[in-house]
C-alpha cells in the first residue's frame, strides 16, 4: 500500500506544469529615489511569450496604488514601463508589484524601491520640468491618476525624443509664465476649480492615448502631436461654434 502511494505522489509531482516553476525578473534603475524621480522599470516573466500581459502596480508606503498599467510583454518575456514618484509623495518603501498568467497560474513578484526626503537638485528640476500645477490644483493631489497620466505622458513619450524634449522646453517657459496664479487661484475658489476640470478633462482624456501608441521617432512626434492639435481645435472651438451657428440660424431663419 505504502509503494502504490509512493509511486502516485511521485507520479503527480512528474505531470506538475513547469509554468509552476516561473518567474518574473524586477529591475530598477536606482534602489533609492527621492519626490520627482523618474523610475525605470524592466524585467522579464520566465518563459514569457511575445503579446502576453504583465500587470504591473504600484503602491506607496501607506499601501495606497498610485500607478496600475498592464504592458504587452515583448521578446524573451521581456517588459518595461516608467514612472515618476510624485514630488510630494511620501517618504518610505514603495512596492512595485507584477503580476503574469502563465500556464493557467497567476504568478507573482514584488520589488521594492525607496524614496528618501532628500532634495533634488536645481538641474535635476529643471530637467524634469516641474510639476503639473494646473492639473494637481484641479485633481487635489499630485497622485491623481490624471495627473499620472501627464507625467507619463512627459517622461516616457515626449522627453523621449529630440522633437519632444525641445517642444517640453518651450512649453514650459509659457506654461509656468502663468499656471502659479491659476493654480493658487483653484485653491482659494471651489467653483472656478470646477469650471477648469470642466475644460482640461476632454483634453487630458485625448492625450492620454500617447500612451497607448508608439512614439519612438521624431515623424511619430510630430505626426501624433499634430492630430492632437487639430483634435482638440474640434472640440474646444469647431463644435462650441457649429452649436452657436446652428443655434443663430434656428432663431433667424
Amino acid at each position: 500500500m505504502k509503494v502504490i502511494l509512493f509511486l502516485t505522489v511521485l507520479l503527480l509531482v512528474s505531470i506538475i506544469p513547469v509554468s509552476f516553476s516561473e518567474t518574473i525578473t524586477i529591475n530598477t534603475n536606482k534602489e533609492q529615489f527621492v519626490g520627482g524621480d523618474t523610475v525605470e522599470i524592466d524585467g522579464s516573466v520566465e518563459n514569457g511569450v511575445a503579446g502576453d500581459f504583465v500587470a504591473l502596480e504600484i503602491k506607496d508606503p501607506n499601501g495606497e496604488t498610485i500607478l496600475i498599467r498592464t504592458v504587452t510583454l515583448g521578446d524573451g518575456g521581456s517588459f518595461s514601463l516608467k514612472f515618476k514618484i510624485p514630488e510630494s509623495g511620501v517618504a518610505g518603501s514603495y512596492d512595485i508589484v507584477a503580476n503574469s498568467k502563465q500556464g493557467g497560474q497567476t504568478i507573482t513578484e514584488t520589488k521594492t524601491i525607496t524614496q528618501t526626503n532628500s532634495e533634488q537638485t536645481n538641474n535635476e528640476k529643471s530637467s524634469d520640468g516641474g510639476g503639473c500645477l494646473i492639473a494637481t490644483a484641479t485633481y487635489g493631489s499630485e497622485l491623481a491618476p490624471e495627473v499620472q497620466k501627464l507625467r507619463e505622458l512627459r517622461d516616457n513619450s515626449l522627453l523621449s525624443t529630440e522633437s519632444g524634449t525641445k517642444f517640453m522646453s518651450m512649453f514650459n517657459e509659457f506654461y509656468y509664465s502663468f499656471s502659479p496664479v491659476i493654480a493658487d487661484y483653484e485653491r482659494e475658489n471651489p467653483v472656478f476649480r470646477e469650471m477648469v476640470k470642466v475644460v482640461i478633462t476632454p483634453m487630458i482624456s485625448s492625450l492620454s492615448i500617447l500612451n497607448y501608441v508608439d512614439m519612438d521617432s521624431e515623424s511619430k512626434v510630430l505626426g501624433y502631436g499634430i492630430s492632437l492639435i487639430v483634435l482638440n481645435g474640434l472640440m474646444y472651438v469647431g463644435i462650441p461654434a457649429s452649436v452657436i451657428e446652428s443655434i443663430a440660424f434656428l432663431k433667424f431663419r
